[in-house]
C-alpha cells in the first residue's frame, strides 16, 4: 500500500500547499509572477532566471512540496523516483525558439525544448538520482499516474515517488505535484485514483496567515 502524503499546486498565479493559498499574486505577466513566488520562498538558485517556464513551475512546485518534509537522510538519492505528465510537453518553449530563428536563434531556449528537461532540474536541485519519467496526455490522467506510480514504487529501489502534472502553455498554467510513500503519514490518504483525482481537482482553501 503507498499512501499520498503532500501534496501542492500552482494555479492562476497562486501557490497552494496542503489546499491552503500561501501566496498569490493577481498583478503583471505570468513570468512576473513566477519571479515574485521564487522571492517569496526565499530562495536563492541564480540558475532559476534562465529556465523556460515549464522548469519555473516544476522547480517552484518541488521547492512547495518538499518544504520541511526531511526526505534526506531518511532516504538515499537512488530511493527517490520522479513520474511528472502534461499537455502540451514543450510547446510553449518550441514556440518561442520558433520566433528567434527569425532572427538570432536563442542558445538558452533550445536547452529547454524537451519536456523532461524540467525533471532533470528538479533532481538536479533536490538531488534525486531514482527512476524518472514523463508522460504526455491529452489531460490530468488520476488512472494512468497511479497505476504507472504503484508500479515504479513495486521496486526495492524506489521508497518514495514525486508524482504530478506540470503544464504550461502561454500564460495558462496548471501544476500538480504529491509525494508518495510506502508509510502514511499523519495527513496521508491511499495512493489511489479516486483519491488523486479528488486531491487535484479540489478547491482552493483560504490564505494561509
Amino acid at each position: 500500500m503507498n499512501f499520498i502524503n503532500q501534496y501542492c499546486h500552482i494555479q492562476k498565479r497562486s501557490l497552494i500547499r496542503q489546499g491552503k493559498i500561501i501566496f498569490t499574486s493577481a498583478s503583471g505577466t505570468l513570468d512576473d509572477f513566477l519571479e515574485d513566488a521564487f522571492k517569496y520562498l526565499s530562495l536563492s538558485y541564480p540558475k532559476f532566471y534562465k529556465m523556460d517556464r515549464l522548469s519555473k513551475l516544476g522547480f517552484l512546485a518541488s521547492e512547495m512540496l518538499l518544504k520541511d518534509t526531511l526526505l534526506f537522510p531518511r532516504y538515499s538519492s537512488d530511493q527517490v523516483a520522479l513520474v511528472l505528465s502534461n499537455a502540451s510537453s514543450s510547446l510553449d518553449t518550441d514556440i518561442r525558439f520558433d520566433e528567434s530563428m527569425k532572427t538570432i536563434p536563442s542558445p538558452s531556449l533550445f536547452v529547454y525544448t524537451l519536456p523532461n528537461i524540467v525533471a532533470g532540474e528538479i533532481c538536479i536541485r533536490q538531488g534525486i538520482t531514482g527512476e524518472n519519467a514523463f508522460f504526455v496526455f491529452q489531460e490530468f490522467d488520476a488512472q494512468q499516474m497511479t497505476d504507472y506510480v504503484n508500479l515504479v514504487m513495486t521496486s526495492e529501489k524506489s521508497h518514495v515517488c514525486i508524482g504530478g502534472w506540470i503544464e504550461a502553455m502561454g500564460d495558462h498554467h496548471d501544476v500538480f505535484l504529491y509525494l508518495v510513500e510506502k508509510e502514511r503519514s499523519a495527513n496521508g490518504v491511499e495512493h489511489t485514483a479516486v483519491q488523486l483525482s479528488k486531491i487535484y481537482k479540489q478547491n482552493y482553501g483560504t490564505i494561509d496567515d
